[in-house]
């Protein structure tokens, strides 16, 4: 059974993209535009992974993966975290906050599905 993705991005030509490229790959993608909307689907669809933005509307991609890393249901929910911000304080808030690996945009397709296969794989 193909993992289910869930992404969380609001920048909708990139969100789409990449549902399209996890879809070929023969995952099941979907993507939310913004935290709330990613806390709600992630208790419900519980997800094998998402992919999570940094800055996002509403509720913000640290506090989205506290939250969820934090609830019972969804603490096994593995989560990559994805954003512009390379800057050291973010990946390490990024750990802190729960994150199972973090990339940096613009990333390269490769390097995204050589993440998600070795964090899917210690599940």
């Amino acid at each position: 059974m193909p993992a289910n993705i869930l992404i969380v991005e609001d920048e909708q030509a990139l969100a789409e993209n990449l549902q399209a490229l996890l879809g070929a790959k023969g995952y099941h993608a979907s993507y939310v535009s913004d935290g709330a909307e990613a806390v709600a689907k992630a208790r419900k669809d519980k997800p094998d992974l998402i992919f999570l933005d940094v800055m996002l509307p509403k509720l913000g991609g640290f506090d989205v993966c506290k939250v969820l890393k934090g609830d019972a249901l969804t603490k096994n929910i593995k989560i990559i975290m994805i954003t512009a911000l390379g800057r050291m304080g973010d990946v390490e808030t990024a750990f802190e906050s729960g994150a199972d690996d973090y990339i940096i945009k613009p990333f390269e397709t490769e390097r995204l599905l050589k993440k998600l296969d070795k964090v899917l794989s210690a599940r």
